[in-house]
């Protein structure tokens, strides 16, 4: 969960110093602001892959223990 928070915090400070460029009219802060946004996508993005291989997996245990206990 963590790392779920984590990205949610980088894409707050990424909306902050983006705003901040805008106010400042300085493009430096936008850019930077914009890239962290993008890496908190990329944060959130892995999580949820991380999530749907845990959950395939799970079923595909579940499985497996149905057929060695000769459920169909």
């Amino acid at each position: 969960m963590s790392n779920k928070a984590d990205a949610a915090a980088k894409d707050a400070e990424g909306r902050l110093e983006s705003a901040l460029g805008e106010l400042t009219g300085d493009t430096g802060h936008q850019l930077k602001g914009k890239a962290k946004q993008v890496q908190a996508s990329a944060m959130n993005a892995a999580e949820d892959l991380k999530d749907g291989a845990r959950a395939v997996a799970q079923k595909v245990s579940d499985a497996a223990a149905k057929l060695a206990d000769g459920q169909d």
